[in-house]
Formats: C-alpha cells, structure tokens, sequence
C-alpha cells in the first residue's frame, strides 16, 4: 500500500490487495471518499486500472523519470497499464471508483495509458458493479464494462514532459518555463530563444520527445491549470485571465472544443443517483 498523506498528515487507506483482479473476476472496483488535499504517493500494481471519480478532480502523475500528468474529472478517466508507476492528488473532494482489471481480460493494445471518455454508462455500470452481491451479476456487467471500455473515445488531457536524465535540457527548461507562466501567449519562437534553441529545433524536439506540436501541448497546460481553477469555484473570468486569454467567451470556446462541455460545467458533480 503507497504511502499516503491528506493535508500533510499521514493516513491509512484499505490494502489495495483486497481488490486485486483474478481471472474468474477480471474487474474489481475499488470505491473511495478521499478529502481534497489527499496525495497517494508513487507506486504500481502488478494489474492494471481504470482511475476515475463519480464526484471531484484528481490528477494522477504516470512514470518516474519521464512524467505524464494528467487531470481526471468526472468525464474523464485514466487508463494505467500494469506495474507502471503513478501518483495521485486530490484537487476537489472526490467519490473514485477505481476499476483494478486483469491485463488478461484487455483486448489486444491494452498496453499504454491512455485518457478516455467516461460515458455516463460506462459511469453507471461502475456504480452497479460495485453494488453487485451476484456472480452472474458481476459476470454480466463485467462483460458490459469490458465492451464499453473498448468503444470508449480516447482523449488528449494530459502534460508530458521530457525525460529527468535522456531528455533534451533545453526542452525541459522551455516546458518548465511554460507550465510556471501558463498566461503567457509567447510564440515557441520566443520561448525557444530563452532557452537557447530555435524554433526549428525546438519544434522537433516537441514532435521527438513529446509526440505532440507545441500548440498541442501548450492547450494540455491551459487545461490542467484551468480545471483546478474551476474545481475551486474560481470564476470563468477570472480563469481565462490566468490562462492568458483576453474573453471568457474564447477561452470557453476552446474547452468546450477539447472537452465537449463549458468550464461551468467542470464546477459542478454529476447528479448522483437516486438512492
């Protein structure tokens, strides 16, 4: 079990042991109430899963040297391929529903994280599974949720940044630079400069490194600084100003264009379900 702190204190949370998928139970959910400013410290299982919350925003932080962060809402999940390391925070109160899965049972490309669009019955099937008290019953939306998961759209909400050690120094320090000052509206000509490289090298550099262009990444910054924002209950306005944007209505254009729904609507939970 991943140490694990909740507003610096040290805490406890149930053997994650208890969960573990087997090949007659290929999906095993793992539900949690973690208070805002829980942090799970870096660690990895020997199966893979499904990080998402019916409530709340989490970030969830993939590999050692070479890190990928990614802001998980309710819409949102992150898939984690087997012993891969990764760390989670607490940005907003949040309900997880964890899917621990057996790597067996995944179809055939299974094998690295991905961020994913929960649907609201993939949300559904999640809650139902963990209330299953029936055999037949978790075999039957086990396969409903193995299915869903397959047809699920992958999505882009995730900051890579280059490797600690093999990485390119001045791309690290351009990536740092940006992700310090996410209000800047700098072209990559400008922050190559400050870092000693060209826009030319520091365009290729993106593409070799990172697999994205600039302006991809850059829009992954906006958004992992923006949803905390938002989760907090700091206004709209307010929000587009520190993401560098001079209207509310362009910057909500925009997320609403990479995340299907406006910023508003990262403020609030998803209706829980009738008890």
């Amino acid at each position: 079990m991943p140490p694990v702190t909740v507003n610096g204190t040290p805490s406890l949370l149930e053997d994650s042991g208890a969960f573990a998928p087997t090949a007659q139970r290929p999906v095993r959910v793992r539900p949690r109430a973690l208070p805002v400013d829980t942090h799970l410290e870096r660690h990895h299982h020997p199966w893979a899963q499904l990080a998402c919350c019916a409530e709340g925003l989490i970030e969830v932080v993939l590999g050692s040297d070479r890190r990928t962060s990614f802001i998980v809402p309710p819409s949102r999940a992150v898939f984690i391929p087997s012993n891969m390391p990764h760390a989670v925070t607490v940005l907003k109160a949040a309900q997880m529903r964890t899917l621990y899965l057996n790597a067996e049972a995944l179809a055939s490309g299974w094998s690295v994280p991905r961020v994913l669009a929960m649907s609201r019955l993939l949300h559904e099937l999640t809650l139902a599974l963990d209330d299953s008290v029936s055999a037949l019953r978790d075999t039957l939306l086990t396969r409903l949720i193995l299915d869903e998961l397959d047809r699920a759209d992958i999505q882009a909400l995730g900051v890579p940044l280059p490797h600690a050690n093999d990485g390119d120094k001045r791309l690290r320090a351009l990536c740092e630079a940006v992700m310090r000052h996410p209000a800047e509206r700098a072209t990559l000509a400008e922050w190559a400069r400050s870092v000693g490289a060209s826009e030319r090298t520091a365009a290729r550099l993106f593409h070799d490194e990172l697999g994205t262009s600039y302006q991809q990444w850059r829009q992954q910054v906006v958004l992992a600084h923006a949803l905390p924002l938002l989760a907090s209950g700091t206004p709209v306005g307010q929000v587009a100003a520190r993401c560098g944007y001079a209207s509310e209505s362009a910057f909500s254009a925009m997320f609403k264009g990479t995340l299907g729904q406006s910023p508003r609507a990262f403020s609030r939970p998803l209706t829980k379900r009738n008890a």
